[in-house]
């Protein structure tokens, strides 16, 4: 156990302590092959971080987009819809999620910042370092197969003059053991043996001399020259490993860094989740937004018809003859109208359909066929109340909506509650104009002092145009504001009134007093609600005049009156009329 224990330790320390000068001497090409490689892989690596930069761009712009395109709009209803907690949250979900996207361009930043261009300078700088290196071992290597080269062709020299020696060696004992050769021959043959002994022993002297030149710079060549270029190759292809781990740490941090403000984005959103109110304030909100302030209708009383079965029978005759037995349109006074007559009726009777034209001539032929009130269906009282709160406004509204969305300035189209909130809000922005063009007319003041005191500085009377602009824009604002105060007081006045009025409206009043007589010209059925027929000629007092919608207001006796077209009647105002109850 203890041996393998130590053997264990040995090969590590041997692993650790590797050269690849000493271990890999024979694999230069290899090595090669090897590290382009390696500058491959970086390049790959640094080609993904790119990618994964331009993603988060791409993201981050799909994630501003969005906020900006569920932002609210100026001057648009959607401004108005983010006084709701509920809208508010959104809105400041989407400002976090903006931040959020601001996150993804910082990671994408540092991306490019510290890894991308730092691993693409890293690059060329690796590639001329690793041809610098490989240069070096390419040189070696064609100098140590030069050499080899030398002693090769010494050695195949030495090996021939060797052979011939032999040869001539050979020759010179044979000639010289023949009797029949002469003594000069033999002399000759010797010398030319001496020499190629000579020859091949200057052949032998120089192989031994390249050999021993070769074995000197192999020995260096492998084991002082190649370790040390692979040696600056190793180290080289480490320091391309750490700079790659450098940068995946790198890589890391840059999308660790931003998890803080991240998770802040977060929590934001989730804050504004929380801020929303779902009962009482968003309950109260709402009757801010829409309440009108008007009080709601009160009972309609019964109408009963059948008062007109006990009609007298002079009564009876007297309908027949005009209007053949129709039953009153006006019965009973209280019955017939909760509301107070002269208000309900302008409301209810004239603005919904202006009053026949008059006849081309008063003949009594005419009598028969004569005008008549434009025919529309009965409708309930609660109907027709109903649509006086709201019809009203309604057409207004889109007469505002057709001239573009601006209702008048006075903001008449509205509610009394939300003209209330109109009015007051025009004049919070009319004080804030004010207040600027105070604030800057003091300051010109100021200016001009200190021209007036230092002319060298300026020339006072520069500024007099400039204030006496400031001045009548002043005078234009608080002109405004005074009448939107005005108007914002009537509305309160009428708000605070509104439901004694309108108690007061289910109240049983005195009869109107009248105020003259009139005389028809034209005989007219009343067949609408709020209408009274009359006979050619016949005489009626008046108790309202026309109020400029074509309709004028009479009574026949205490249970008959309403409205006849102006145009067919004469009528004669009664300047000393005290409102006497006398009936025709």
């Amino acid at each position: 156990m203890h041996r393998n224990r130590g053997s264990f330790g040995r090969n590590c320390t041997e692993t650790m302590s590797c050269r690849w000068g000493t271990e890999l001497w024979d694999q230069f090409d290899n090595l090669e092959k090897h590290t382009h490689w390696g500058i491959e892989f970086v390049e790959r690596y640094t080609k993904f971080v790119k990618e994964r930069s331009e993603i988060e761009i791409s993201y981050a712009k799909q994630i501003r987009n969005l906020s900006k395109k569920y932002q609210p709009k100026k001057n648009s209803r959607e401004e108005d819809e983010y006084k709701y907690t509920s809208c508010r949250a959104f809105l400041m979900t989407l400002n976090e999620l903006n931040d959020y996207a601001g996150q993804h361009e910082v990671i994408a930043e540092n991306l490019t910042t510290h890894i991308i261009c730092e691993l693409t300078r890293y690059i060329q700088e690796l590639k001329a370092e690793r041809k610098s290196h490989f240069h070096d071992g390419r040189r070696a290597q064609q100098h140590i197969e030069n050499s080899w080269k030398q002693l090769e062709s010494s050695k195949r020299r030495f090996e021939r003059d060797c052979k011939e020696a032999d040869r001539a060696q050979q020759y010179f004992d044979k000639i010289d053991a023949d009797i029949n050769v002469t003594k000069a021959d033999v002399e000759k043959a010797r010398q030319q043996a001496q020499l190629k002994h000579q020859v091949a022993e200057d052949s032998k002297n120089e192989y031994l001399t390249y050999l021993q030149k070769f074995n000197k710079e192999q020995n260096e060549h492998y084991y002082s020259l190649i370790p040390h270029i692979f040696q600056k190759i190793q180290e080289m292809e480490e320091k391309r490993i750490e700079k790659v781990g450098e940068s995946m740490k790198t890589y890391a941090e840059v999308n660790r860094k931003v998890l803080p403000i991240v998770s802040k984005c977060l929590d934001g959103m989730t804050n504004a989740a929380a801020s929303i109110e779902p009962t009482m304030v968003s309950s109260l909100q709402v009757v801010e937004s829409f309440k009108s302030g008007f009080e709601p209708p009160g009972d309609v009383e019964v109408e009963d018809y059948s008062l007109s079965m006990r009609r007298t029978v002079s009564e009876s005759s007297y309908l027949n003859s005009r209007g053949e037995g129709k039953p009153s349109r006006s019965n009973s006074r209280g019955k017939l109208w909760p509301f107070k007559r002269n208000k309900l009726m302008s409301l209810l009777a004239s603005p919904r359909q202006p009053p026949p034209p008059p006849p081309t001539s008063p003949s009594p032929g005419a009598v028969p066929n004569g005008p008549q009130s434009p025919q529309q269906p009965k409708e309930p009282l609660s109907h027709r109340l109903n649509e006086f709160m709201t019809s009203k406004h309604k057409m207004q509204c889109l007469r505002s909506l057709t001239r573009g969305g601006s209702g008048p300035e006075d903001c008449s189209h509205l509610p009394p509650e939300q003209r209330r909130k109109k009015l007051q809000a025009k004049i919070n922005d009319i004080n804030k104009e004010l207040q600027k063009e105070v604030d800057q007319r003091d300051a010109l003041t100021k200016m001009k002092d200190v021209y007036v005191k230092n002319p060298h500085m300026g020339d006072p009377n520069s500024v007099d145009p400039r204030l006496e602009e400031i001045g009548q824009d002043i005078d234009k604002l608080e002109l405004d504001s005074r009448k939107y105060e005005v108007k914002d007081h009537s509305t309160e006045h009428h708000l605070k009134s509104r439901s004694t009025d309108f108690d007061d409206d289910f109240d049983d009043e005195d009869p109107l007093p009248t105020i003259g007589t009139c005389k028809s010209l034209y005989p007219f059925e009343g067949q609408n609600e709020g209408t009274i027929s009359m006979a050619e000629g016949e005489l009626l007092y008046v108790i309202e005049e026309d109020k400029g919608d074509g309709w004028t207001r009479v009574r026949r006796n205490e249970d008959e009156e309403g409205y006849v077209p102006t145009s067919y009647i004469k009528v004669f105002f009664d300047t000393n009329a005290k409102g006497a109850m006398t009936y025709i």
